[in-house]
């Protein structure tokens, strides 16, 4: 069988489901591929895990239809409290300061998922699901693209093929695109609690000597946490009794929100700056994690991986628009280098906090500290943070 499409999706989660999304209307046949049913995704634990969305990814998801339905469900973050474990310094960021009524959001994936799904059940697009890509030749006129469906093998053909389907993504793999990894011999250890005080909307990022320390306000006495540890020390407190693990959890954290307990179990995931070596190839792109993953001090993975979509929506409206081919190689290199510089900025950003604040040496401790009283009391710094934090740093 033979399908053709102007554009071919491969991945329908939520950067995926995204870019289809703000393509509902374009005079474009798109197609998307989705290697588990909605039933799988559904039991899949990756949707149990809380997504800090900036101010403007809470924007683009009301522009797509689907911020309506999640932002019940979401907590508003109106303050964030960042401090260093044992110095001086901290700097505070509260919304109202800039005129907003949140700085940004936080929501369990799982809702977000079920509002793209829902969302791309409307649309008058051809879901393959479940299907496996397992074969991509490009050529001068389109894509052929060999997909794998309830055993047997199907043959579609595309303009341009995009590589949304995560960080083991197979259009990547069958590409034979390299990816650079640093490997911040860090672990993050994800998890959920309940606090004795109410999070009064207040998100917390905590430096430690190990790594960073998020408290994220799922509810007013409930917290998703991120605790970043040394991969040593990660083993050893994944392995503590849930007494001891609380015990250790609250000695570092301290009693900003009171006492703490467990409300979730405890995972650990090895962390590392993965960047696929190039963006686009022959009549593919890549976007979100299949093209970068990044340290998730600041929460900005997910954010990120939206306005990879955001951008490419706004660049294939404009292409069809003009009449031209959406698939060409000077539409794909210019689409590169509008993100290049993002993309760039939030890993220099990661990647200098998570260098800075896990080094113990007395200096630099000094120094960054004398940053973070700088920036609480400086207005035009502490509005630039606050912007980068709304995700308005970069213009699309």
């Amino acid at each position: 069988m033979n399908y053709d499409y102007d554009l071919l999706i491969v991945g329908g989660g939520l950067v995926g489901g995204s870019l289809a999304l703000a393509l509902k209307d374009a005079p474009l046949r798109v197609g998307v591929v989705e290697a588990l049913t909605p039933e799988e995704r559904r039991r899949s634990p990756a949707g149990h895990r809380a997504l800090a969305l900036s101010r403007g990814t809470a924007q683009v998801l009301d522009g797509l239809g689907v911020w309506r339905e999640v932002a019940p469900e979401a907590m508003a973050i109106r303050h964030i409290h960042v401090s260093d474990r044992g110095h001086f310094g901290k700097t505070r960021l509260h919304a109202a300061d800039q005129g907003v009524d949140a700085l940004g959001y936080v929501a369990v994936a799982r809702v977000l998922e079920d509002a793209i799904e829902r969302g791309l059940e409307r649309l008058p697009i051809d879901r393959l699901c479940p299907a496996r890509i397992i074969g991509l030749k490009a050529g001068a006129e389109g894509v052929c693209v060999t997909l794998k469906r309830d055993g047997e093998c199907l043959g579609l053909n595309a303009k341009l093929v995009v590589a949304a389907d995560g960080g083991n993504s197979s259009v990547r793999n069958l590409l034979g695109i390299e990816q650079e990894v640093r490997d911040y011999g860090q672990t993050a250890i994800v998890t959920e609690v309940r606090t004795e005080k109410d999070t009064r909307f207040t998100a917390y990022e905590r430096f430690t000597a190990s790594g960073p320390l998020a408290f994220l306000p799922l509810g007013r006495k409930q917290c998703s946490v991120v605790w970043t540890l040394k991969d040593a020390d990660a083993e050893e407190v994944l392995a503590l009794s849930e007494a001891e693990f609380t015990a250790r959890l609250q000695a570092v954290f301290g009693y900003w929100l009171g006492r703490i307990e467990p409300a979730a179990v405890r995972q650990g995931f090895p962390l590392k700056l993965v960047r696929a070596e190039k963006m686009v190839d022959e009549r593919v792109i890549l976007i979100g994690n299949a093209m970068h993953q990044i340290h998730p001090v600041a929460g900005q993975g997910f954010n990120l991986g939206l306005r990879d979509a955001a951008l490419l929506a706004d660049r294939l409206w404009a292409q069809t628009g003009f009449g031209e081919d959406i698939g060409e190689a000077g539409f794909l290199a210019r689409y590169a280098e509008a993100r290049r510089r993002d993309l760039a900025n939030v890993i220099r950003f990661t990647d200098s906090l998570v260098r800075i604040f896990s080094n113990g040496f007395p200096p630099l401790a000094l120094a960054r500290n004398l940053a973070l009283l700088a920036l609480d009391r400086l207005p035009p710094a502490k509005r630039l943070l606050a912007r980068h934090a709304m995700g308005y740093g970069v213009r699309l």
